[in-house]
């Protein structure tokens, strides 16, 4: 396996898998942003990876870390992996060529490593929604059947769900929200809400821009469009429903009125347990839920006046081409704005629509389109709320 985006949250965890689970999975390769070398230091010297990359960050600086990791470790002698470094660095080791390839990079720039895994023909398990949401017809095209296998959690359980049914027997996939920490706020009240308020999820605890999302449920606008790319049904064949519990991770209806749903605790850790090991389940991976303890478990409909994000990925979606890349990039831009004081919590959705309404899409979709069309929604979003492009990236 090479994992990409090894030091963050799915990055961590799939090590975790693959270190418990040496009869099963063996690393031959990491990758991530760079920023902390010790821990990545520590990750390669764990599996032993043959080769690691860095986006930034000194090569020298992180051979020496691994040097001092294995002193720590106790391993005798020096270990020597192939470095890469550079933007281009997790490209280069997705299309080393391993039999799986877990994509755990945050954001669009996962769409060039996205297409060289699949180029070189690994599974790829996929957490970075992003890059099948901008690259579109660029990914599923390039994908061969069984090639794609999702990790987020409510697409690892759409997929598991699917298994109880043929593709004809689908009459809509449901996906799960929490809800956030705003369920159930007015439009209204949510005007005063702070960065601090947005960041405090009731379940889970992930990176600023993924947190942000849940809250505005821009997150589940971006998994209703990998959704319809991943398993092929109609955008309006895709509902939404609050289920704060989190403990079942989405549905699939079936036409004679069934409903199969898979249920778990709120974490990751079987969806990339099963994302590594696909179609086989990896035992142990998660504690199973205490049936003989009394529990709740409530849905509620999405608010789409207070939450505006889901009809509006709704509309980018059915565009397809450039403009779920456009919508991504101006949220992202809009998150940073909000965070920076920049920017009302309500006007990120604001801005969103502005700026999808604006694009025009031109040309044959391809990953030069889809990375202009993000420079422009990127620059777009920053003349509207007047901040230059550099402060923020």
């Amino acid at each position: 396996m090479s994992l990409l985006g090894a030091t963050g949250s799915i990055g961590t965890q799939a090590v975790a898998v693959a270190v418990a689970n040496p009869d099963r999975f063996r690393v031959t390769a990491l990758a991530a942003g760079g920023r902390d070398l010790r821990l990545l230091a520590e990750q390669v010297v764990a599996v032993r990876a043959e080769a690691v990359g860095i986006a930034t960050g000194d090569p020298a600086a992180l051979q020496h870390e691994i040097d001092d990791a294995a002193r720590s470790a106790g391993q005798p002698g020096r270990h020597r992996p192939q470095i890469e470094h550079g933007p281009d660095a997790a490209t280069r080791i997705a299309a080393i060529g391993a039999d799986v390839v877990l994509n755990g990079i945050t954001g669009s720039i996962g769409l060039r490593p996205t297409l060289a895994a699949l180029d070189a023909g690994s599974t790829l398990a996929l957490a970075n929604k992003e890059s099948l949401i901008v690259g579109g017809t660029l990914v599923t095209a390039k994908a061969a059947s069984g090639q794609l296998v999702p990790v987020d959690s409510e697409h690892s359980a759409i997929a598991q769900s699917l298994r109880a049914g043929t593709a004809g027997e689908v009459r809509r996939l449901v996906l799960t929200a929490s809800g956030g920490p705003f369920r159930g706020r007015t439009r209204e009240q949510l005007r005063d809400v702070t960065p601090a308020e947005a960041l405090a999820h009731p379940n889970f605890a992930m990176g600023r821009v993924i947190t942000t999302n849940s809250a505005t449920l821009v997150n589940k606008g971006l998994e209703v469009i990998e959704a319809h790319l991943l398993f092929d049904v109609p955008l309006d064949a895709i509902d939404v429903v609050v289920h704060p519990q989190q403990y079942i991770h989405s549905m699939v209806e079936f036409v004679d009125g069934a409903v199969v749903a898979q249920i778990g605790r709120p974490t990751m850790a079987v969806p990339i347990a099963l994302g590594l090991g696909w179609p086989d389940r990896v035992p142990g991976a998660e504690t199973p839920i205490d049936w003989s303890r009394a529990a709740d478990w409530r849905f509620e409909p999405l608010d789409d006046d207070a939450f505006p994000a889901v009809a509006l990925a709704r509309r980018a979606g059915a565009a397809g081409a450039t403009y779920p890349a456009v919508y991504n990039a101006a949220n992202e831009e809009c998150v940073e704005a909000f965070h920076a004081g920049r920017l009302g919590f309500l006007g990120i959705g604001e801005t969103i629509e502005r700026v999808l309404s604006e694009h025009r899409a031109d040309g044959q979709l391809s990953v030069d389109t889809v990375l202009e069309a993000e420079r422009w929604a990127r620059a777009r979003t920053h003349q509207l709320l007047g901040t230059p492009l550099e402060t923020t990236n």
